[in-house]
């Protein structure tokens, strides 16, 4: 359903243009944009793939910290206090504000796209698993803790596996944001990338261009989120 749903998207958008004719600078049609496209496949493809590999390792790396965060958060009261709240006001601070930051610490390379991919998808994963080890039944760790059950093992035999509906469900809004990170870390500094290819294409009024990275994009963070 997903790609009758697309078609029919970009279907209506062909004919629009074709109707309304705009000129190419404001609005290209979908042809326009897959001729510019198939006209350089591997340079789009590199940039695709450097979005792409900043993206994964950012969100997996958010992926490893956010779990490990979330069950010291659950299992020291500390921890809920001061790391838990300073999560809380990291996520309120807009990433695109600290992005100039990471640029200026780790340069314009791979590293700073993956810190601020990671840093914007880590507060989903925290949250949902959080949540997820939380929601177990009181019933079961009684019973766990009346059968002599550690808590490494109640842990890994019931909140966890209790948890992974919640997880699974934050690792879907997680990489959707450590996409938007990548594009953002792009946006601000950068040599490849999509968001390197929007931003060069816009200062020369490629709008084609633009259309085309863009697409890409939806098409990047629509494979990923499935």
């Amino acid at each position: 359903h997903v790609t009758l749903v697309m078609f029919g998207f970009f279907a209506v958008w062909q004919l629009g243009v074709m109707l309304m004719k705009p000129p190419e600078y404001i609005l290209p049609s979908p042809v326009e944009i897959f001729q510019e496209m198939v006209s350089a496949p591997l340079w789009y493809f590199d940039h695709t793939i450097r979005t792409l590999g900043a993206t994964l390792l950012g969100f997996l790396l958010a992926l490893v910290v956010g779990c490990l965060a979330a069950i010291g958060i659950v299992y020291s009261r500390f921890l809920e206090n001061t790391l838990y709240t300073l999560l809380v006001a990291l996520n309120s601070v807009p990433k695109i504000a600290l992005a100039p930051l990471f640029i200026i610490w780790m340069g314009t390379g791979l590293s700073s796209k993956i810190a601020i991919s990671f840093l914007i998808a880590l507060f989903a994963i925290v949250v949902d698993t959080v949540l997820g080890l939380r929601s177990v039944e009181p019933e079961a760790v009684d019973l766990f803790r009346s059968l002599r059950g550690r808590s490494w093992q109640t842990l890994l035999w019931l909140r966890m596996p209790n948890a992974l509906p919640y997880l699974f469900a934050g690792m879907k809004v997680a990489i959707s944001l450590a996409l938007v990170g990548a594009i953002a870390g792009e946006f601000v500094a950068s040599q490849a990338g999509l968001g390197f290819v929007i931003l060069s294409a816009q200062g020369t009024l490629q709008t084609t261009r633009v259309f085309a990275a863009i697409v890409l994009l939806g098409i990047l963070g629509t494979v990923l989120f499935f």
